[in-house]
């Protein structure tokens, strides 16, 4: 797996692999992490998988973050 590509964001870092047939989209924050994978052949390219990774997309990455910090704080 291999690094091809990074999107800009002020809280979430979000990079793009590429494996095998794969692309996949890491989303990090704090120490929490979602990955999405998407399949090339129904992705076209960097651009393509860049313009389905819009601010919606990334908002409700953000949002699930925010439940996942919930429950990691109501475990303890």
């Amino acid at each position: 797996m291999r690094i091809i590509d990074t999107i800009p964001h002020p809280s979430i870092q979000i990079s793009i692999f590429q494996m095998n047939d794969k692309y996949l989209v890491k989303f990090e924050a704090a120490m929490m992490e979602q990955v999405f994978k998407f399949d090339t052949t129904e992705v076209k390219g960097v651009d393509a998988l860049k313009q389905i990774i819009n601010a919606d997309f990334i908002d409700a990455v953000r949002k699930r973050f925010n439940e996942m910090f919930l429950q990691y704080k109501a475990s303890f």
